[in-house]
């Protein structure tokens, strides 16, 4: 079985905590102008978490505009600095040390954040470590610099068809094909986006032909003076002249999100964070945005490795697997310090904790998240088996009964869970104990799982495996 890149690792909490106030104190001090600090708070977050495509695009923000965004960085006069840097770069390329690849692009990057061939090998080595929106960033930022770089545009447009990012991976690969006229993989990856893209919206049935697809867009933009421009485009226009204005690029990021464009919805966003110097209503509507986009990625991937059905189709949606957990516990945790008194946030943060294997947490923030009486059942049933995994059985059947008790009557699945649950582990108790001859607290587990496992029985018969459940509790009593 192939490897499957590591990807973004998820983060504990305080190196989090951490990362984020360095992440705050960069914004607030490349917005005013004190850049050499904002580059020591950015330098931690992009090496503490390489894979955060925010960091990334904040500190290449950042250093473009202690440049002025002049395209070139520091010239000439920092020739031989670089060529070093990107000699030790290339060592690390060639040893396939990505990580040594990232850290030492950085430091070149401080001189020239333009750097194409920098960008390329960044990209290169964030995408062999599975870090796609990562891999991403660099690519698009060395395409800033040269639209036309048919390599560049090469790795974009095969990296955007990965994410389901159809519609800019298609113009990636006409920029190859206008660079190199008849390149075989253009043509070929052309021919399959377009099908990709018309499958991907639904429209298959709709378009008798790509023709048909041309002509209404065409039908957009030219029908007359009021449809000159599509909404996109107007919002666009009015931000080249008002970057300032937030609720604007909310409004795109809607409209990009409304057809299912979520990669470019949280460019978008991202756009607007730098513009509002860090807001926390912005930063919060990112996170949305970057989940959004984990999990358009997961379903685009899932798709395309249920129709192939090859290993690499199948390593790649258990990569985006991990980065939606990943993505998820971050998005959750935060948003459960940011606000204590929502008890849906530790809820949610205390099921991803349970999924990653962070049992005594989990436990924790499922404690905390009692008070809720929308989550109670709930928790109490998650409780019970986060108990049950460190074998604190006791523990775990006072949850499983007070689930039961808490679970209304129309949370019918949850019912039966925590009968199933409850009855499955007074069994193998019950067993264990008249194993050793303890014979009346044996028979009282017994009469519990009889219980339980009878009540399931009663909503649903075959549910799981009851009926061999309650043909082992007949056969015990009848050897008793």
């Amino acid at each position: 079985m192939a490897d499957v890149p590591p990807g973004r690792q998820p983060i504990n909490a305080a190196t989090r905590q951490r990362l984020q106030k360095c992440f705050e104190q960069g914004s607030k001090s490349s917005t005013q102008g004190q850049f050499k600090y904002a580059f020591d708070m950015f330098d931690m977050c992009v090496k503490g978490d390489p894979a955060n495509a925010l960091y990334i695009k904040q500190y290449l923000a950042a250093i473009g505009k202690s440049y002025n965004d002049n395209k070139k960085g520091a010239g000439m006069m920092s020739a031989p600095k670089m060529k070093m840097i990107q000699g030790g770069l290339k060592k690390a390329s060639l040893s396939k040390d990505h990580k040594g690849v990232l850290d030492s692009g950085w430091e070149a990057l401080k001189l020239n954040p333009w750097d194409i061939w920098t960008l390329s090998a960044m990209g290169d080595a964030a995408g062999a470590l599975g870090m796609n929106e990562a891999q991403l960033v660099y690519l698009k930022q060395a395409l800033d610099v040269n639209p036309k770089d048919a390599e560049t545009n090469r790795k974009c447009g095969r990296a955007l068809a990965e994410q389901g990012a159809f519609d800019q991976a298609i113009s990636c690969w006409n920029r190859v094909m206008a660079a190199k006229p008849g390149d075989q993989e253009a043509a070929r990856a052309l021919g399959d986006l377009a099908v990709e893209r018309t499958i991907s919206k639904g429209k298959y049935e709709d378009a008798e032909s790509g023709q048909d697809v041309r002509a209404d867009k065409f039908e957009q933009i030219a029908g007359g003076d009021d449809n000159k421009f599509t909404p996109q485009q107007r919002l666009e226009r009015h931000l080249a002249k008002n970057p300032g204005d937030i609720a604007k690029y909310f409004e795109l990021a809607d409209l990009h999100t409304r057809e299912e464009r979520h990669a470019d919805a949280e460019a978008v966003i991202a756009k607007a964070l730098e513009a509002s110097g860090g807001e926390i209503v912005v930063r919060e509507r990112l996170e949305d945005a970057q989940l959004r986009t984990a999990r358009a990625n997961l379903d685009i991937a899932r798709k395309k490795a249920e129709k192939e059905r090859t290993q690499d189709t199948v390593n790649l949606f258990n990569q985006f697997k991990k980065e939606l957990r990943a993505r998820e516990l971050e998005y959750y945790r935060s948003r459960s310090e940011r606000y204590p008194n929502k008890l849906n946030f530790k809820y949610e943060l205390a099921v991803r904790l349970k999924k990653a294997g962070e049992t005594a947490e989990a436990i924790k923030m499922f404690q905390a998240a009692l008070g809720d009486p929308k989550t109670k059942g709930k928790c109490h049933l998650e409780l019970g088996e986060c108990f049950q995994m460190i074998k604190q059985y006791k523990l775990a059947m006072q949850n499983y009964e007070a689930a039961l008790e808490a679970i209304n009557e129309r949370e019918v699945d949850d019912r039966k869970l925590g009968l199933y649950r409850a009855g499955k582990l007074s069994l193998g108790l019950a067993s264990k104990l008249l194993a050793e001859k303890q014979t009346a607290p044996g028979m009282e587990e017994l009469d519990r799982a009889e219980k339980h496992l009878s009540e399931l029985a009663g909503l649903e018969f075959g549910y799981e495996d009851v009926p061999q459940l309650l043909d082992k509790i007949a056969k015990i009593r009848h050897k008793g």
